[in-house]
């Protein structure tokens, strides 16, 4: 009898997500759901194959009341609901559409937005049980977040890189966290020299961390671990509650037939010895601050988002 592939095993204790825009490594790989982000759909609409969805987008605009920049980012909307939708009809489960990086600061600009996305997919046929919307994970981030939680919008928040912002997300109630493992690992193997492995990952610590916390003291928030930078650092975390993986990497799994162990244990978890830290808007703050490494990640992160959002809006407007 053949050997599992290494895919298949981790499938047996973590939900596996697709971290791509690619219709076709989605079909190839069968995640249970999939995740985009400004930088993946910048990258799509720049292949042929994916020219159609843009082309549709612009030409349903054409005769818009809107101009300039509004109706750019009304055909950018467009755009990100069509290829949630194409990614639902390949996935049974969710897709993360992700807010504009620009509302990262701007509680009731995100509010809105989340709104608005959420109405284009319901007005779609589309149910809000599908889709996750992705918001970054400032202190703004996870009480706009709260807000939309409470409205049975489902929120996934981004771009995290430390204990307070998880913690920060938990209590607002959001429905997924995305721990960033492969930025951590960058940031530490640049500023060390170490080329860290395995369980000495600064990455892969970061999320065992934030998952034992959140077993220990109940959270229902998921952890869903995120870029990866080498299958290492996956079956590290074997047993968080979902990871989401690039194709590539998804291809190295399904290629092998290492052995998969489970690495992550809620029971195991919830008996640690954790102390509980009380998270308000100060504590936020200032444990945000004595994190260098999470500072700047995430500023980081953000600034790029913003920056592929507005090449995005430039291919748009040559499209008019």
């Amino acid at each position: 009898m053949s050997q599992t592939n290494a895919l298949d095993q981790l499938k047996q204790f973590t939900t596996v997500v697709a971290d791509t825009g690619d219709f076709e490594s989605i079909r190839a790989y069968a995640p249970q759901d999939a995740t985009t982000n400004p930088t993946l759909i910048y990258k799509a609409v720049q292949q042929p194959e994916y020219k159609h969805l843009l082309d549709k987008a612009v030409s349903d605009n054409k005769n818009s009341a809107l101009s300039g920049t509004a109706l750019h980012r009304k055909v950018i909307d467009d755009l990100l609901i069509a290829f949630g939708r194409e990614i639902l009809s390949i996935v049974p489960g969710r897709v993360s559409t992700e807010v504009d990086a620009r509302l990262s600061f701007d509680i009731e600009g995100t509010i809105e937005k989340a709104h608005y996305l959420i109405g284009l997919y319901e007005k779609l046929g589309t149910p809000r049980e599908r889709i996750l919307i992705k918001i970054a994970s400032t202190w703004e981030g996870a009480q706009a977040a709260a807000a939309c939680q409470k409205e049975g919008i489902n929120c996934n928040l981004t771009l995290l890189f430390s204990l307070p912002q998880a913690i920060a997300c938990a209590e607002s109630g959001v429905r997924l966290i995305s721990p960033f493992v492969g930025r951590i690992y960058d940031y530490f193997k640049a500023t060390t020299g170490k080329d860290y492995q395995g369980a000495d990952d600064p990455g892969v610590q970061s999320v065992q961390r934030i998952f034992n916390y959140y077993k220990k003291f109940g959270h229902t928030t998921q952890v869903m671990g995120a870029s990866f930078r080498n299958t290492g650092q996956i079956r590290h975390l074997a047993g968080c509650d979902l990871l989401t993986i690039s194709p590539d990497l998804l291809k190295e799994l399904q290629d092998s037939t290492e052995p998969v162990t489970r690495q992550l244990d809620a029971a195991e978890a919830a008996k640690s010895d954790i102390e509980k830290i009380t998270m308000d808007e100060k504590t936020f703050r200032w444990m945000l601050n004595e994190d260098a490494m999470a500072t700047d990640k995430l500023a980081e992160g953000i600034r790029k988002f913003a920056a592929d959002i507005v090449q995005l809006e430039q291919i748009v407007a040559r499209s008019f």
